[in-house]
């Protein structure tokens, strides 16, 4: 309809005095607001289900008859928000039956952030895939994760078991709130921890090696410069989209297979810093690959500068450029030594992942690739295998790296192994098998980020991190049909439950969820990052009074 103007009734009662609204107007429009409950919930949706920024939802609204801002689009997003916080809230007794009926929940536990800003908190049924509940802390300090556990079990009872990452705080804080729940830790994050405990101050070193060498920069200015002479000959352009068999035909001409090559080759180098599965450091090594294509492409331009194409060296001089930029990497023997160091060690690594049946290397969608379906009882038997073959390789006394890798195992032995629990229900007694690993909360936090990405052309969340209200991850389940059928509880839209909610407890919700304590200015949280800050404070403070 877009904009009308409509004339409220309110009815006055003589004998017991109060006030009655008209519940048709109210069910339409919040009090006080210029928009209709219709236009909260299209905004919300838009911005958080279909990550449309500000200026795309304006344009949206305007096609269907509504003109309104950017920055009221924003407030009708963080109101959405806490109307669905504060519908959520009141349906967690119908959640927790339904979870009952299914047999109860296993409560995922993980965090996010961006450097030293806000760590964004989500517990997550895996069961049913609802997303329980979420919260901005300061750290991952157990003062912190306490009060948001025994907020979830107040409203939704004690777990059929745990899952969670090796964080102290987290471990603790799970310890004290659900004693005796059977509690597991992620076989993903604990592979991901050992394995940057065995790799990181080596590949550390091969990336600062690379980076001191500045060969990356080299490179990428070598390609453009071939790239500008390629274009300039339309010959090369045509050589560029032959097969490589073509480019040694005798109709070639060869003069310019020099160029070509190169262009190439290099191009093949740097895609060295982009090989992986998308699982992330220590899985995917992409500065090690990066390495061992540089010793490749130093290897093949000293095989090609002596092909003599034309009978003569005069068309390989581009090799040499190439290869003088390269020279000072391999004689950087600080490098080439991590290189070897780092490679013994993946084997171990390599050979563990294996045992695990984590992150395959055949995977194809990085951190979406579920876990493979192995008996718990198998991966642990493999597991054993492992430890005594660690133990009886020769040297394992000095090895402290592999010491230390069975003391993590030996230490988290109960929590990585767990046998099916079995659950009596209305229906009767079931089985059930927690899943092996957080991947479903680290899938939901890659969702809010790519989500951020859409909406800002912006590579970090931090910004997202420290400005969203902590319930934003609630919208999650909005596309899951069976949340959304105990949200409506028999309604027929989000609109008509919004609009049962009273006007002064949005407003106070909303004054309590913009109270971030956490948000520091960033120059205060460099101070307080420093370890001996009192210290140096007291010292200044004394020198400028003296």
């Amino acid at each position: 309809m877009g904009t009308f103007r409509a004339r409220e009734v309110i009815l006055r009662c003589r004998q017991y005095g109060g006030t009655h609204r008209p519940k048709e107007l109210a069910a339409l429009v919040p009090p006080g607001a210029n928009f209709g409950f219709d236009v909260l919930v299209y905004a919300g949706k838009a911005l958080f289900l279909r990550h449309r920024n500000e200026e795309e939802v304006v344009a949206e609204l305007a096609e269907r008859n509504i003109s309104i801002s950017p920055r009221e689009i924003s407030v009708l997003g963080q109101r959405f928000i806490v109307y669905l916080a504060i519908a959520h809230g009141r349906s967690t007794e119908n959640i927790k039956q339904a979870m009952q009926l299914r047999g109860g929940y296993v409560c995922h536990l993980d965090a996010t952030c961006e450097g030293r800003d806000p760590l964004l908190m989500s517990s997550l049924d895996s069961l049913s895939e609802i997303v329980l509940g979420s919260i901005k802390l300061p750290s991952e300090a157990k003062e912190h994760i306490t009060p948001f556990l025994e907020r979830i079990k107040e409203n939704f009872g004690i777990p059929v078991a745990l899952v969670h990452d090796m964080g102290a705080g987290i471990l603790r804080a799970v310890k004290a709130v659900f004693p005796n729940a059977p509690d597991f830790i992620c076989h993903f994050h604990f592979l991901r921890d050992l394995g940057k405990d065995l790799l990181e101050d080596q590949y550390d070193r091969i990336r600062k090696r690379l980076r001191k060498h500045r060969i990356s920069p080299k490179l990428r200015q070598s390609a453009k410069l071939l790239k500008r002479e390629i274009e300039q000959n339309p010959e090369i352009v045509q050589m560029l989209t032959t097969d490589l068999e073509d480019l040694v035909r005798p109709t070639t001409p060869r003069q310019w297979l020099p160029w070509v090559n190169s262009y190439a080759l290099i191009h093949w180098a740097l895609a060295g810093k982009t090989e992986g599965h998308g699982y992330g450091f220590p899985f995917d090594r992409s500065h090690l690959a990066f390495a061992k294509r540089l010793r490749k492409l130093h290897s093949h331009l000293e095989k090609l500068k002596e092909i003599q194409l034309r009978g003569n060296g005069k068309g390989n001089r581009v090799y040499f450029k190439i290869l003088a930029d390269l020279k000072p990497v391999m004689q950087d023997q600080a490098l080439w030594k991590a290189v070897d160091e780092i490679d013994a060690r993946i084997a171990v690594f390599e050979r563990l992942r294996k045992a695990m049946r984590i992150a395959p290397q055949s995977g194809g969608q990085g951190l979406n690739d579920e876990p493979a379906k192995t008996n718990v009882r198998t991966i642990e038997h493999r597991v054993s295998k492992f430890c005594a073959y660690l133990t009886r390789r020769k040297g394992y006394q000095q090895d402290q790296y592999a010491q230390k890798i069975i003391a993590q195992i030996n230490k988290y032995w109960t929590k990585l192994f767990a046998d099916p629990i079995e659950i009596q229900t209305p229906a009767g007694t079931i089985w059930i098998q927690p899943q092996r690993t957080n991947n479903i909360l680290e899938q939901f936090f890659r969702y809010l980020k790519r989500g951020n990405r859409r909406k800002t052309g912006r590579r970090s969340s931090g910004l997202m991190l420290r400005t969203m209200l902590a319930e934003t991850p609630l919208v999650r389940n909005l596309d899951n049909p069976d949340y959304m059928k105990i949200l409506l509880g028999g309604k027929a839209s989000l609109e008509e439950v919004f609009a049962e909610i009273e006007v002064v407890t949005l407003r106070e919700e909303l004054r309590q969820a913009k109270l971030n304590p956490e948000r520091v200015p960033i120059k205060i949280r460099r101070l307080i990052a420093m370890p001996d800050y009192p210290e140096k404070l007291i010292s200044i403070l004394e020198r400028a009074v003296a």
